[in-house]
């Protein structure tokens, strides 16, 4: 129903924007322009989806032969004690625990190519848990608000745009969009638990908290201390470790359990088509209603008032011209990528407005896209809260972002 509401708002909103751009500014072309990037969207939608065949199949076959030879059963043992009071709906030791957390640590190291069949792969296991198959679950809602979050360790593609754009020293926002991008999951589990009933304060959750809150500052440490391109060669190495020796493993495990891999690999496979299929109309639906809205200039309206607002209380507003960015992000990754790009080519790359935009980027990930995907692939319909906690989380992570920005780079 949420999702419905605001993706009809898109349209409606555009439309409005347009009218008002053609009586009172005489941009009598308006009207072609929306229908033009809706057209070019659903080309895009489409691409994008076509694209995502090939990754999908690869990596649930991949992740077949895990599940098939016991890998993924292994790794969800490891954390069950955390999953459990997570998602006690989740029974322990299913599927759905394994991929869960292959999904969330191809997250923390950037890996997206990686992170979106799994994450696929754990909803649809999560929709063989839930009773009501048209609406989401609060398993469901908690993992999808983890991934809009946007818990992201080693923010490479970001350090790489900025120095193509001239940086000094492209990795100065590292530890600001980490500390950001923690809040912002930190504070999604939070309000999700609010919704769910979820007992953070619980012994063994807390003790998980704390240690892996512990893990990432250790890593951030270590990471801050590197150069640039130290940094950039050292997670570029772990990253393909970590995925290759994933592979490996799973297919030395099938082999020593006796399990044929390549029937598995071939079974998960044809799952990885018939869920890009479906995926499909989501999402072009989704990126359309996207266009048209940017394309009608309500994104500029709405920026203009939020910065006379906020003058208005006499608070500064250094900030502002970066938010497109923050605004951006929810609805469309590339969107987002484009309007950081546009804030360090007009502002500088090492300017405050271009570091901000940055780790806006790199502060949460983009809700709607992922509802769209991760709910459009087993036909959920009705959301429940699951995007009024994704964009709490969104919430925070842009209002984490200012402060941090503010802190390291003043204005």
């Amino acid at each position: 129903m949420v999702l419905n509401i605001i993706w009809v708002s898109f349209f409606v909103i555009a439309f409005a924007s347009a009218i008002i751009q053609w009586l009172f500014m005489g941009n009598a072309g308006i009207f072609n322009e929306l229908v033009q990037a809706a057209f070019d969207m659903s080309k895009t939608g489409f691409e994008i989806a076509l694209g995502l065949t090939g990754i999908l199949s690869l990596w649930l076959g991949i992740l077949k032969i895990g599940e098939n030879s016991g890998a993924v059963n292994m790794l969800a043992r490891l954390v069950n004690p955390l999953f459990k009071r997570l998602f006690p709906d989740v029974p322990e030791g299913h599927p759905a625990q394994g991929a869960m957390l292959m999904n969330i640590a191809a997250n923390m190291l950037g890996l997206d190519n990686a992170a979106t069949p799994m994450g696929l792969k754990a909803m649809k296991e999560l929709q063989s848990l839930n009773p009501k198959k048209d609406t989401a679950s609060d398993a469901m809602i908690l993992f999808l608000v983890l991934n809009a979050s946007g818990l992201t360790l080693i923010p490479v593609s970001i350090m790489v745009y900025r120095a193509k754009l001239g940086a000094a020293n492209p990795a100065d926002i590292f530890l600001p969009i980490l500390l950001a991008t923690f809040f912002s999951t930190l504070g999604g589990l939070i309000v999700t638990s609010f919704f769910q009933k979820i007992q953070l304060r619980h012994p063994v959750t807390l003790a998980w908290l704390l240690g892996l809150t512990t893990a990432v500052m250790g890593t951030l440490f270590y990471f801050a201390r590197l150069s640039q391109e130290k940094m950039e060669q050292i997670s570029g190495l772990v990253s393909g470790l970590m995925i290759f020796g994933l592979i490996v493993g799973f297919l030395v495990l099938a082999s020593f359990k006796k399990i044929n891999a390549w029937e598995s690999f071939i079974e998960g496979a044809k799952e990885g088509f018939g869920t890009a299929v479906t995926i499909m109309p989501y999402l072009i639906g989704i990126l359309v209603g996207i266009a048209v809205f940017r394309a009608a200039g309500a994104m500029d309206l709405i920026l203009h008032g939020v910065g006379a607002a906020i003058s208005a209380v006499g608070l500064p507003t250094d900030f502002v011209p970066a938010l497109p960015t923050a605004f951006m992000k929810p609805l469309s990754g590339s969107g987002a990528r484009g309007m950081m790009v546009d804030a360090m080519t007009t502002y500088g790359a090492d300017s405050f407005v271009g570091r901000l935009s940055c780790i806006f980027q790199g502060a949460a990930d983009t809700t709607f896209y992922i509802v769209a995907v991760y709910f459009g692939s087993v036909s959920i319909r009705k959301t429940r809260h699951a995007i009024i906690c994704g964009l709490a989380a969104d919430l925070i992570g842009v209002i984490a972002a200012i402060f941090i920005a503010y802190l390291f780079f003043g204005a």
